[in-house]
């Protein structure tokens, strides 16, 4: 009988220990390919606008959203498309006459196939990272947190400054009066394609910032005359 139970106790803790090492193996994998996607991102997505600091937003963003609206999402996709969905804006990833959106979603792939990263949550990627324009319409809901973070960036005092480092320092186009103009567009446009409770409510905070912003620039340049 005490062989028997003792042969039990054994087959129990193998068990257990064989759990461990396939949950080890599981994080480290996830580990892996996180950090392929971070390094990627970094080294080649480099652009005060929409670079590796706007992904690093949008991610922080997404789940900032998410978890007032009380939604789950999956953070393998979100990751994912959070850090790769403005790749086709940089040379080597971008093609010329194919919107940025529709030609990452094409070959995300390339960056995450033999990564480690799950091939079943590939598709989920691709139509997260097509539709996160905020002109587009997103389904699902990695697609729509992720949709309402980007447009999201493009208000407020973080969309004044992206927004102003597009300036073409040497008096070229973009300039002051074409980013001010691009502003007001996204305060007049933006709001209205925020699909989630928790970004609606913050699209008005950020738009009430960038409206005393403006206001205080046009006082002080003579209504935009002398920016």
């Amino acid at each position: 009988m005490k062989l028997v139970k003792a042969k039990q106790v054994y087959a129990i803790v193998c068990a257990l220990f064989l759990l461990c090492n396939i949950a080890t193996a599981d994080e480290i994998n996830q580990a892996g390919w996180r950090t392929h996607v971070i390094e990627l991102a970094k080294a080649n997505f480099i652009h005060p606008a929409w670079g590796f600091s706007h992904s690093v937003r949008d991610y922080n963003l997404v789940k900032s959203l998410a978890e007032q609206d009380e939604v789950k999402l999956d953070d393998d996709v979100l990751f994912a498309s959070a850090y790769l969905h403005d790749m086709a804006m940089f040379p080597g990833w971008e093609k010329h006459g194919v919107d940025h959106a529709d030609q990452a979603a094409a070959i995300v792939d390339t960056v995450l196939n033999g990564s480690g990263f799950p091939d079943e949550k590939i598709e989920m990627v691709r139509l997260a990272i097509r539709t996160h324009m905020y002109n587009r319409d997103p389904a699902g809901p990695e697609s729509v947190y992720l949709h309402d973070a980007d447009a999201l960036d493009w208000l407020g005092a973080i969309g004044i400054i992206r927004a102003f480092s597009m300036i073409e320092p040497n008096g070229g186009q973009h300039d002051s009066h074409n980013m001010v103009a691009l502003l007001e567009n996204y305060m007049k446009n933006v709001p209205n394609h925020v699909i989630s409770p928790a970004g609606k409510m913050l699209a008005v905070e950020r738009n009430a910032e960038a409206m005393n912003y403006l206001k205080q620039l046009n006082s002080e340049t003579a209504n935009l005359n002398s920016l």
